[in-house]
């Protein structure tokens, strides 16, 4: 699990196959590198991998079939490339972002960024089966980055965030022009809330999981407010 709060930019190199070397390039990349060991949990641009080698400024881990037909990792990649890491979160740790499992459901693509007095605002396109996740004011992780929603247009499935200096400038935002593709990930809450009132794999509501059921009573008994 993370946070979506980015420690450290790194490079991303393919090796062949399905194996990548991760190196962390920028000055914070001690806080992923301090106590890196073998088996342990990174997310790299929202990607949850397992260390499989521990290098001296880095690791190397291998992405899954699943992982590479789901994510920008199975794009075609020739060159190194910037991206975000992240270290996963300790017991007792703060949480200034949101549940971040690492489990990205599919890409997105940036179509505007746009600077403003105070900050960037970046619009992206998903698809219709993430983009049922998104509400406005929302969270949801752009290359691991936990962004909140800042408005959303359902019948378009585009969202905006806008980003603050820090973020931009710390990660691999600032490297993204129109057309980029990006890893997005829903919030974990809203896919929770989904399967609970849309039991099995139809999301058709049934006289059970009518919506007219949902009240205040109802969430409150079930652990919900």
């Amino acid at each position: 699990m993370f946070t979506g709060l980015i420690q450290a930019l790194g490079t991303m190199e393919p090796l062949g196959g399905d194996s990548w070397q991760i190196t962390c390039v920028s000055q914070s990349g001690e806080v992923i590198r301090q106590d890196l060991a073998y088996g342990d949990s990174v997310a790299v641009d929202g990607v949850c991998l397992t260390v499989e080698k521990v290098l001296k400024d880095g690791f190397i881990a291998t992405a899954s079939p699943e992982t590479l037909r789901r994510t920008t990792l199975g794009g075609e990649q020739t060159q190194q490339r910037y991206v975000n890491l992240e270290a996963s979160l300790r017991v007792g740790s703060k949480v200034g972002g949101h549940f971040v499992m690492g489990h990205v459901d599919g890409i997105g693509r940036l179509l505007v960024a746009e600077q403003t007095a105070s900050s960037w605002e970046m619009t992206f396109i998903a698809s219709e089966a993430i983009a049922r996740y998104i509400v406005p004011k929302g969270s949801i992780a752009v290359n691991g980055i936990s962004l909140t929603v800042a408005a959303y247009e359902p019948e378009l499935c585009q969202f905006k965030v806008a980003v603050i200096p820090l973020t931009y400038t710390e990660t691999n935002l600032r490297y993204l022009v129109p057309g980029s593709w990006v890893n997005l990930e829903g919030d974990i809450l809203g896919k929770y809330v989904e399967k609970f009132v849309y039991p099995g794999n139809s999301h058709t509501t049934t006289d059970e999981t009518s919506m007219d059921g949902i009240t205040p009573a109802f969430l409150a008994e079930h652990g919900y407010l």
